[in-house]
């Protein structure tokens, strides 16, 4: 599970921002801005990754994201477009929740949750955002969520089981 992807053999149709923020630094002549971009990019069918560029120029810190993004590569699991159980993922602060839902319920989710979720591929999701809604740390949840889904068929073969042995 831990391989990595090669970004090449894919084609990664979505690259979205999540946020952009400018931060500066005060020294003796004044103020020095810089800019980071969180990126994710994804290509619609279970592959989804999140990156963060940081540069003194805006485009430089997109592309710089971007490419962080395609090293930083997860599969997802999913169960036609939805997902295969409800995943509860913490990352510092900030809790997600996310939960399967029936066909034609699209995806309800807010900020980088959201974004992160279209890009993988998702269409019928409900979500919520617990405690710390920092962008950077709700995609990192987010992310470690879709890391911790896992199929009937993933769990059958892990247990030495069948599918249908597995469902009772």
């Amino acid at each position: 599970m831990n391989e990595r992807i090669d970004a090449s053999t894919l084609s990664l149709t979505t690259e979205k921002m999540i946020c952009l923020t400018r931060v500066s630094k005060t020294v003796k002549g004044g103020r020095k801005f810089k800019f980071t971009a969180l990126m994710v990019v994804g290509d619609g069918n279970g592959h989804v990754g999140v990156g963060l560029g940081k540069s003194v120029e805006i485009n430089d810190a997109v592309n710089k994201g971007i490419e962080d993004a395609k090293k930083n590569l997860v599969s997802v699991s999913l169960k036609g477009t939805t997902l295969p159980h409800e995943v509860v993922a913490t990352f510092g602060a900030s809790q997600v929740v996310m939960k399967p839902a029936a066909p034609g319920t699209g995806v309800i989710a807010g900020g980088a949750v959201r974004d992160i979720l279209q890009a993988a591929g998702v269409k019928d999701v409900r979500t919520k955002a617990l405690r710390s809604r920092n962008p950077q740390n709700l995609a990192n949840a987010t992310i470690a969520g879709l890391k911790a889904l896992r199929t009937v068929a993933e769990v059958a073969e892990t247990r030495g089981k069948t599918v249908q042995e597995i469902l009772g």
